[in-house]
Parts: C-alpha cells; structure tokens; sequence
C-alpha cells in the first residue's frame, strides 16, 4: 500500500483547565481521522499549562513558554479558568502573552445558525445568519498601559490607557476588508465616535482609508450601542463585522449567543504573514460545573481545528468537518446536554466521526 501521507504538522495542544481537557482529545480524534482521509499527517505535543499549574508552581507556563511554542505549525487551546485563580491572572498569564508574542492580530469569529440548533429569535433560521466578527487582538482598549493609585484611600483611583495604533488598526482593517472580498462584498465597522473623542475618530478615518484601496466591497458603520441592537433584531443583514478588541469582543459573543449556543462557537487567533504560529481555540470556557462528566459539548473545539486546518491550507479537509458538523446537527438526534440531549462527549464525537 502506498503512503499516501506528504504532510505532516506540528500541532501544540494546550488543553488548559475543566472541560478543555475533554473537548481537545475529541478534537484531536476528528483531526486524526481527517488526515488518515487526506493524506495529512500530525504530530502532537502537549503542554499541561493551566490554573492548576499556576497554583501548583506560581505560574500558569514556564518563562521558556513562548520558545516552546515557536517551532509548531499552529496551536489548539482547550479553555483557561477555574474558581480560586482570577480571570485577570490565568488570562494574562498563558492566553494574553501567547497572543501577543506571537503577533495573533486578528482574532475571527465566524457565526452561523444550524440546522437544529433554534436560534432565541424568531427570525434566524438555519442559513439566515452567516457572519464573521474581526477582532483587533492585541492591542486597543485592553492596553496594559495605567495602574492604580491610592489604594484603600477615599481618593483611590484608577487608569486604563486604550492603544490604537495606525499600524495595528490598519493590519485588522486591510485582513477584514479582504475576507469581505472573498465572501459577501459587504463590511461593516463598529465604532463609538460619538462619545470616544480620540481613539474611535482615529478608527473611523482608517476605516475609510482602507475602504478606499478596497472599492469592491460596500461598507458601513455603526455605533456599538446600536450595532449591538441590530446583530439581535435584524442579524441576517450582516456579513463581516470588524471590531476593536473591546467592542469584537462583546458582538462575537452575543452573535453566538445569536446563533443560539456559545457551546459551539469557534474562534481563531491568526498571525496572518505566518511569522509565528496561530491558535485555535474554542470560546465556551472551562465550565467548571460539569468538568469531569463526560459531557462537555466538542463542536466548538472541533470547529475550531476546522479552522486550524483551513490556515494550514487544507480547505477541503476543513470543509470536511464543517459539512459534518452541519449534517450531525440537521440529520441526527445527537445532542450534548448543553444542546437539549443526553449524549456524553464521546457519543457526540462518535456520531460526527461517521460523517467526516
């Protein structure tokens, strides 16, 4: 028999805390039979940086973390964050650096409703709501620029710097405006210049900067308030959505939400020259509550290899799965208990796997 294997990735997985540790062996299951099918190849390495690695040795990875990284093709996250370790300290201490060193500018959050999956509002159906959220991811109203002073005192006080650069803004803007190319030819801008007097004018003026080397795509603009107002009365209207890392933030998960479960949401952290390797993570975190049951819902870390595979430049591959997603959802009555059933992760997995 001829090995049809010719090439082969190296893939960092980061399982992380609670039902990350469930969803990225499923993940990595669907990965492996996809490349058996496609003549892929990959091979694994796997980090136990975590909240429990952060409470056992004081820090959620080595100082060596970013090095150790550096060599893969891409990584796959699992999820970060458990009770008794803050948000800001294991976000800040393995997500944040990760995708900062690596340059992840654009964090992509595609959206769509399903075919068996209800969305909350009566006018989303299955195929009405296809969009993408471009986030900025690096830089923005999450600065680490500010302190805090007067700790304790009545005069306390504290200050966060937003950083809005002409490079990091125009890199997002120029990768958002050539998505909107290749889909749908229309984009719109989330902005609050309104009310934000430097930082959101500044985002407008590149905005149509951008949009004027890019003539083929329609583009418009929205205040978040209103914006946000219209991704819940009229979603179907949108197509890709660009954002600054705050404002991208809070649309991406109330257009999951949307698309009627956060369980199956993907997203991607993407270093689009390929300088550095990108991560793949799904955006459910670590649900601490049903950790440990068996009955983490894996789509949306599944998702979120499709998308892995895409970057590496297996669009077939990553069709593949996202087709398969589609028909477990539409054709079969498999169901997480997130999602109405009683299927254990494995079940779940073992019913995508007949499809991919």
């Amino acid at each position: 028999m001829t090995n049809r294997r010719t090439t082969t990735h190296r893939i960092a997985l980061i399982p992380g805390d609670g039902i990350g540790n469930e969803v990225i062996p499923a993940a990595r299951r669907v990965l492996d039979a996809v490349a058996a099918r496609h003549g892929l190849g990959f091979s694994y390495e796997t980090f136990d940086w975590s909240c429990e690695r952060y409470v056992d040795q004081g820090a959620m990875m080595p100082d060596d973390g970013l090095e150790r990284l550096r060599g893969h093709d891409a990584i796959l996250l699992g999820a970060v964050g458990y009770p008794g370790v803050p948000d800001h300290v294991s976000l800040w201490g393995l997500l944040i650096p990760i995708r900062r060193g690596f340059q992840q500018y654009v964090n992509l959050r595609p959206i769509r409703v399903f075919e068996g999956v209800p969305s909350p509002l009566r006018e989303a159906g299955p195929g009405d709501v296809d969009l993408v959220v471009v986030r900025e991811n690096v830089e923005g109203e999450y600065g680490e620029i500010g302190g805090r002073l007067g700790r304790g005192l009545p005069e306390e006080m504290a200050v966060q710097e937003a950083v809005f650069t002409r490079k990091g803004v125009t890199r997002v803007l120029d990768y958002a405006f050539s998505l909107a190319e290749r889909r749908g030819g229309n984009l719109t801008s989330a902005t609050k210049s309104n009310g934000i007097i430097h930082t959101m004018p500044f985002w407008d003026e590149l905005v149509a900067e951008r949009a004027a080397a890019h003539p083929e795509v329609a583009w418009g603009q929205e205040h978040i308030d209103a914006l946000a107002a219209k991704f819940v009365l009229d979603p179907r209207r949108f197509d890709v959505v660009v954002a600054s890392n705050l404002f991208g933030d809070i649309l991406s998960d109330l257009a999951a939400a949307v698309a009627g479960s956060i369980g199956i949401a993907p997203a991607a952290n993407l270093n689009p020259e390929r300088d550095f390797p990108s991560m793949f993570e799904p955006v459910h975190g670590s649900a601490p509550d049903i950790a440990g049951r068996g009955i983490a819902n894996p789509l949306g870390a599944i998702w979120s290899a499709a998308m892995m595979l895409d970057h590496l430049g297996h669009a077939e591959a990553a069709t593949g799965i996202t087709d398969a997603i589609a028909t477990v959802l539409a054709k079969t009555p498999v169901r997480t208990p997130d999602l109405g059933g009683t299927a254990t992760t494995e079940e779940f997995t073992d019913a995508l796997l007949e499809l991919v």
